[in-house]
């Protein structure tokens, strides 16, 4: 019984040692540095931001009239040189008028035989020599043969065809001799003392159109592309349903020589003008389901992090796009930011950064 217990006290003993000699010193475990995230940074910049359409349109004369006559006829004489210029109320195109002269001097000699008439029956009436419903009678025949005669002065002054305003005339189309009527075109004149300018607007920005709205207009010509400015006159009421758009009209100012009615013309239209706005390049929007965010970097012990700041976009233009914070943050100008690759980067509010310039072909100069 002796020996059992030291046996098993004995086999405790070596199994203790055993245990203990096993058994390795702890050591401390020390956490490894969180490597910083490279990013590529720019400033907020306060500037102003314009809000443009690109269009086409064509160069249209200021005024442009078909020249016709009202009453048919053998053409007697033209009066005009093709592509001369003609004042207001130049003669242009005579037509035969001899019969009308003819039926003009019967009107006229009737005119005055009744306008001795109508003398003799006042002088009667008032001697009671004639009745009330005889110089009634000639009373009316006076008045109609005065009619007719300013009828065919009128008809008379409308065998000389003569220009509606000051302008250049085009090709003619007849010669003397020529018989015309109401449907013949004689010629074409145009008013180029300056020019307008038609173009259609998409009907989602007709609203921020108006009377006054600058543009500026570019020709490309022989010898180049030629500039002008230009300003809205008038926008149309209605959207045309075909083209969903409205039709507007503008006057070009300090037209170059080159600039000639018909020639196809873009058109870089200004709607909107934002002063003193915060502006970021596109870039730097991180677009997330809680809606658009810019990363800023900010101090904290020591270090550069990310800070996510939620904002509110506004225009756009070439590359940069305005931000405003929603309340309560605040964003300022030349605030730093990480400003490319901020969806494909892994970032977080607070992690460490190492900003780097923004590569020069990025880059948004003002």
């Amino acid at each position: 019984m002796l020996a059992t217990r030291r046996a098993i006290i004995l086999g405790s003993a070596v199994s203790l040692t055993l245990l203990v000699g096993c058994t390795k010193p702890a050591t401390s475990r020390v956490a490894p540095a969180v490597p910083k995230q490279p990013v590529e940074v720019a400033t907020i910049v306060q500037r102003d931001l314009v809000e443009s359409l690109s269009l086409v349109g064509s160069l249209v004369p200021n005024e442009s009239a078909q020249i016709r006559a009202e009453i048919s006829g053998q053409v007697r004489a033209v009066l005009f040189a093709e592509g001369g210029l003609v004042k207001k109320g130049q003669v242009l195109l005579q037509i035969d008028d001899a019969e009308l002269r003819a039926q003009l001097a019967q009107a006229e000699a009737r005119f005055h035989l009744n306008e001795l008439s109508l003398k003799r029956s006042e002088d009667l009436t008032e001697s009671r020599s004639m009745s009330q419903a005889e110089a009634d009678r000639v009373r009316s025949e006076f008045a109609a043969s005065e009619a007719e005669v300013q009828l065919l002065r009128i008809r008379l002054g409308k065998m000389a065809l003569k220009a509606p305003f000051d302008g250049v005339v085009g090709a003619r189309t007849i010669s003397a001799g020529d018989y015309i009527t109401a449907a013949t075109i004689v010629t074409t004149i145009n008013d180029l003392s300056r020019l307008k300018i038609d173009f259609q607007v998409p009907e989602r920005y007709t609203s921020k159109i108006k009377p006054s709205t600058t543009f500026a207009v570019r020709v490309q010509t022989p010898a180049g592309e030629a500039r002008a400015d230009g300003t809205v006159y008038f926008i149309s009421s209605v959207i045309e349903r075909t083209t969903r758009s409205s039709q507007v009209k503008g006057y070009v100012t300090g037209a170059p020589v080159s600039f000639q009615p018909g020639m196809f013309a873009g058109i870089e239209l200004v709607l909107e003008v934002h002063r003193r706005i915060l502006t970021v390049p596109e870039g730097a929007i991180l677009t997330t389901p809680r809606g658009a965010q810019v990363i800023t970097v900010v101090e904290q012990k020591g270090e550069k992090v990310a800070a996510f700041v939620p904002v509110q976009l506004g225009l756009r233009e070439k590359g940069l796009v305005e931000v405003r914070a929603i309340s309560p943050a605040v964003l300022k100008d030349k605030q730093v930011i990480v400003a490319s690759g901020v969806g494909a980067l892994i970032l977080y509010p607070g992690i460490k950064l190492e900003p780097r310039p923004l590569r020069a072909e990025f880059r948004i100069e003002d």
